[in-house]
């Protein structure tokens, strides 16, 4: 259950993301990005995600 809930807060943040970088990404088959636009999306979850490990184990 609990991977199930990970996953979405991930599609969420990919979404929330996306729309951030002004990227048009769709629910399903997004074959029509580039490289550079996908890359841009991955590289900002990357880095939130970091962030948010960084606060945690600092305890904040």
């Amino acid at each position: 259950m609990a991977s199930k809930s990970r996953n979405q807060a991930l599609s969420n943040m990919k979404y929330e993301i996306a729309n951030e970088l002004g990227v048009n990404l769709k629910q399903g088959y997004n074959g029509d990005l580039t490289s550079k636009e996908a890359g841009y999306i991955g590289g900002y979850m990357v880095k939130r995600l970091i962030e948010q490990a960084e606060r945690q184990m600092s305890g904040k």
